[in-house]
């Protein structure tokens, strides 16, 4: 007896539906194993600088508590060069299995997209933003020598040595770079930018050779706690309390400045969400712990935590921003 139409349409109709709950339960038993059994081997964290800087650090810091939370070994791999892009083009490429992440920061997520005019990669959308472990403000510091104690006694030796001072950082392009350059823009003070390669900035800032700078707190803490570099503000939009004594650039006269630098995971894109979602409960529960939260206080970084979804929403503001201030500067990476 032939079937009517009609019946042969919600035959149809019903054997889709059963196809699509059950392509649906596959890949939530899919997720659900992934969540389950990860991490089953080493993982590793690619830094995208030298050991030693504040990238690095707090990579270590984190990376050595995962190992010890999830039973398996979390290996920094240290790939440094070309402003951050070496190491993290190197996890763009790799496969999005959850075992190549990656700890970033400002510089390569945020300048490097207009500041490289020929970046062979996306970081918005060939990296997927796991969480942010933490929000590690510039300090403006001068040579102790100077005897400027505060922001108003710098403004004033700035506008009375108008195009007669150099200011430096750890290259073109780079938040401390950056941060200078708004600074002289705000002031309306003409200085001169010197670009260093990573601790030669500091060194010729303690030498006399430049006269300020912005840097990470991390990088300067230990020579202001030993009295040879004055802390004058910090560059992000509340207080550190790495230096809860001082004050924002902001509260000085400059309202809207805010130039710091951050860190986070990131994975590549395709990586699992049951994979994303596991190192973001992790690192939240990591960083929050009483001991952990001192230890990244005491180094000058901000513990930060938070979802995924907030990270990335945080990473695309941060882009818009830092593309609008490259541009202005006219930045180009050498």
């Amino acid at each position: 007896m032939p079937v009517h139409p009609i019946f042969l349409s919600l035959r149809r109709r019903s054997m889709r539906c059963l196809i699509a709950v059950a392509l649906l339960g596959v890949a939530f038993l899919g997720q659900t194993a992934i969540a389950q059994t990860y991490p089953a081997k080493p993982v590793r964290v690619v830094v995208a600088f030298t050991a030693g800087g504040t990238t690095d650090l707090l990579a270590r810091l984190v990376a050595q508590q995962l190992s010890e939370k999830l039973k398996q070994q979390f290996v920094i791999d240290n790939r440094p060069g070309a402003g951050g892009n070496i190491g993290t083009e190197a996890v763009v490429r790799a496969a999005p299995d959850g075992y190549t992440l990656i700890v970033n920061s400002v510089g390569p997520i945020a300048l490097n997209p207009t500041l490289y005019p020929k970046l062979g990669y996306n970081p918005l959308t060939d990296l997927v933003p796991m969480v942010q472990i933490a929000e590690v403000p510039n300090v403006l510091v001068v040579n102790a020598s100077l005897g400027i104690k505060s922001m108003e006694e710098f403004l004033a030796y700035a506008r009375a040595n108008q195009g007669k001072l150099n200011y430096g950082s750890t290259g073109v392009g780079t938040s401390a770079h950056l941060a200078g350059y708004i600074l002289g823009k705000r002031m309306d003070v003409e200085a001169t930018h010197i670009a260093y390669k990573g601790a030669d900035a500091l060194r010729d800032l303690l030498a006399g050779r430049v006269q300020y700078m912005f840097a990470t707190i991390p990088s300067v803490m230990p020579h202001i706690m030993a009295g040879r570099l004055r802390p004058l503000a910090v560059s992000s939009a509340r207080r550190s309390r790495a230096l809860p004594d001082v004050p924002t650039v902001a509260e000085k006269g400059f309202p809207g400045f805010e130039a710091g630098s951050w860190f986070g995971f990131f994975a590549p894109k395709g990586t699992p969400e049951a994979v994303v979602a596991q190192i973001n409960k992790a690192v939240n529960e990591i960083i929050g712990l009483p001991a952990m939260e001192k230890q990244l206080i005491r180094e000058g970084a901000d513990p930060v935590g938070g979802s995924a979804a907030q990270f990335a929403q945080f990473v695309q503001r941060e882009h818009d921003k830092w593309q609008k201030i490259v541009r202005e500067s006219g930045a180009v990476a050498e």
